[in-house]
């Protein structure tokens, strides 16, 4: 199990973009499959987008496809979301998250959560 600090949240205009971080610590990260979910006011929280351990097989939502793109420095324990084009509709509190594959990360099956970071993208 690993502990998570997300940040890199802000406020930003609609076409913009940001860069999410997820730093680890544990010994066990780098065999972590990992992910970002996102919970927008009223709603359920969502997978976005999930990597393996390797880095060699990813997620995608349909609704951030093209526009998101997750990844993973193992030797710095570090997992990233560059998000591109934002929308108003990707407004949301960004949680970082583990797991023991890609399938699971997607199904829901989480080992261990962030706390979260603000993302709001004004119109």
């Amino acid at each position: 199990q690993v502990q998570l600090v997300e940040s890199g949240g802000g406020l930003v205009q609609a076409g913009g973009s940001l860069r999410l971080s997820c730093a680890a610590s544990g010994r066990t990260f780098r065999f972590a499959s990992m992910g970002w979910f996102r919970q927008a006011p009223g709603k359920e929280r969502d997978v976005v987008t999930a990597i393996s351990w390797s880095g060699e097989s990813t997620y995608y939502a349909d609704s951030v496809k093209g526009r998101f793109t997750i990844s993973r420095d193992n030797a710095k324990n570090t997992l990233s979301l560059q998000m591109n084009s934002l929308k108003p509709e990707d407004t949301a509190v960004y949680y970082c998250a583990e797991g023991s594959s890609v399938g699971a990360l997607v199904a829901g099956t989480i080992t261990s959560w962030g706390q979260g970071t603000q993302v709001t993208v004004s119109s």
